[in-house]
């Protein structure tokens, strides 16, 4: 089926725009299968209002602060903050600590395959 471009109305400010053959191809690779109902500067409008957070259908785009709880590293001994709270059983690193050991893991994960 060969595609065409389509004049469609915007669903904010009525005006028409045009939905570009180049357009249809991205959506489709994109398995996007609705076509777009807001103009580009609609589009670029409503994104631009909501950057800044995760678009989950919420208004506003502001959370809550994440609480964190303080533990001390076990390879410096430093204090560290931690979006988790510790329980104990496992080590909890600080944030200079954490991405060598990170780094360290995933090698030996690695070579065990």
């Amino acid at each position: 089926m060969a595609l065409s471009d389509q004049t469609l109305y915007c669903r904010d400010c009525n005006q028409e725009f045009v939905f570009t053959v180049g357009e249809q191809e991205f959506y489709a690779s994109h398995n996007l299968t609705n076509a777009p109902t807001r103009c580009p500067s609609c589009r670029a409008a409503r994104k631009a209002q909501s950057s800044g957070g995760y678009s989950s259908g919420r208004s506003g785009g502001s959370r809550e602060p994440r609480q964190m709880y303080t533990a001390i590293c076990s390879n410096c001994g430093n204090e560290a903050l931690v979006p988790f709270q510790p329980r104990g059983d496992k080590p909890v690193y600080c944030s200079d600590c954490y991405q060598p050991q990170k780094s360290g893991r995933s090698s030996d994960r690695r070579s065990r395959w």
